[in-house]
């Protein structure tokens, strides 16, 4: 496989999606970091200014020595100012501590609050030693103004190492997200290139291939759907052969009785006039066998076709019915078939007239070839709510309920042995399928072994 198609593989995108959403996850923690860590330390930092208060305001005597262990335990600078105004500070040397270094900032405030009269206070400031914000906490107790300064975001080495050390873990994080997204990547779509490998053996001809299931859904009801379609193609090819040595068949044996009747005329029956014309006729019929069968292919290729047109008007199917079966009675008188009609005095309805009465042709040639030993068709037409119910009926030895889904497909037969004794070509039932399709028209049959069969179909009335 080359780099472009590796690229293109589900694979690969697998790969990268799994990469880019852990890169873009790093990402953003790296980017909130400072901003989470900062709220989190602003957060403590003035909860420590209020314990901080609280012990103080709880009347320590020894003010100067609380002072000084609250400011060292708690890492904030303190000043206590007393009624002379003398300032005593305490761990005023911390980094970036204002207190002590005469800040013009600090001693505004502290001068404006000593002035006033509120007893306490808080001043957001920007310190320009550590270009952070930080914060001023001034109140008033036992007579004293104490101010307690902290920042109010890190400037420790602590943090700075932290984020050093957190970008080796990243780097490391993203190194493992790599090898993960790949080992990843390869489980799930390993059933998805074994499925790919084993579709293309169907391309070749393979029907008897065992698709990989693992368990997940979506690649179960792949594999299931790829066996369907295993089972329809071989199917399908089996009916491809069917139909190549059926139309092999009804090509070469009018095809051969017609060179070799025409041989005989020649070099034999053409001076026995009688036996000329019996041969002529044998020739006539071959020929006509031979067009029919040429003419149910070009129909059916004809009606498959998108553009096909049909033509639908109001008439009575009764008549036409009758009319049908009246151009049968040559059947009656040579070939003893009877014919049992149970239809009403009329019947309007809509559809192509040609075309519905092809079906009803079809479907009778269908049953003359199948009825039982009495040779008898019934053909019966009842109203059923808005439509009409056509059956047609034979006698005959009927279908496997396994083959009746098959029966409309392209020369295909029940009776892969049967020779056919009436005009038929073996696309008798897929005119009929075609045509009702493409009305919306309803149709089936029910057929018992040994009982006969009924084919019917449903024609909208008016």
């Amino acid at each position: 496989m080359n780099i472009k198609k590796k690229i293109r593989g589900i694979e690969f995108k697998t790969i990268i999606t799994i990469m880019l959403f852990n890169i873009g996850i790093i990402l953003i923690m790296w980017g909130c970091e400072e901003i989470v860590f900062n709220a989190v330390y602003k957060t403590n930092q003035i909860k420590k200014i209020n314990t901080i208060v609280t012990e103080f305001n709880k009347g320590n005597k020894d003010i100067y020595n609380l002072a000084e262990n609250l400011a060292y335990n708690n890492e904030v600078c303190i000043s206590v100012i007393d009624e002379d105004n003398v300032v005593i500070n305490f761990n005023t040397l911390q980094y970036g501590c204002l207190l002590n270094k005469n800040s013009s900032i600090v001693y505004n405030i502290a001068s404006k609050f000593i002035k006033g009269n509120e007893k306490s206070d808080y001043y957001k400031i920007d310190n320009p030693i550590t270009n952070t914000k930080s914060i001023l906490y001034a109140f008033k107790t036992n007579n004293k103004n104490i101010l307690i300064f902290s920042n109010l975001e890190n400037v420790s080495n602590y943090f700075k190492l932290f984020r050093i050390q957190n970008t080796y873990f990243i780097i490391l994080i993203i190194i493992c997200s790599i090898i993960i997204s790949v080992f990843i990547a390869s489980i799930t779509t390993k059933p998805i290139r074994e499925i790919t490998k084993k579709a293309k053996e169907i391309g070749k001809g393979k029907y008897d291939i065992k698709f990989p299931k693992n368990g997940v859904l979506e690649i179960e009801e792949l594999s299931n759907t790829l066996e369907e379609v295993q089972k329809e193609l071989s199917k399908s090819d089996e009916i491809k052969r069917d139909i190549l040595a059926n139309v092999s068949h009804d090509l070469k044996t009018p095809l051969t009785m017609i060179k070799a009747y025409a041989e005989m005329i020649k070099d034999i029956s053409y001076k026995d006039p009688k036996k000329m014309n019996e041969h002529l006729d044998i020739i006539m019929e071959e020929s006509d066998r031979l067009t029919n069968l040429v003419n149910d292919i070009l129909e059916l290729s004809k009606m498959q076709s998108e553009s096909y047109m049909y033509n639908y008007e109001e008439y009575d199917l009764v008549l036409e019915i009758k009319k049908i079966i009246k151009k049968y009675e040559v059947m009656e008188y040579l070939e003893k078939y009877q014919f049992i009609l149970e239809l009403p005095k009329k019947a309007i309805v809509k559809a192509d007239k040609d075309k519905i009465n092809q079906v009803i042709y079809n479907l009778l040639n269908n049953a003359l070839n199948y009825t039982g030993d009495d040779k008898l068709v019934k053909i019966k037409l009842k109203k059923e709510k808005d439509e009409y119910l056509v059956e047609i009926i034979d006698t005959g030895k009927g279908i496997k309920e396994e083959e009746i889904p098959y029966i409309w497909d392209k020369y295909y037969k029940n009776d892969k042995n049967h020779q056919r004794s009436f005009v038929s070509t073996g696309l008798g039932l897929s005119i009929v399928k075609e045509i009702l399709n493409k009305h919306n028209f309803a149709y089936g049959v029910k057929s018992k072994v040994g009982k006969g069969s009924t084919f019917y179909f449903k024609i909208s009335s008016i």
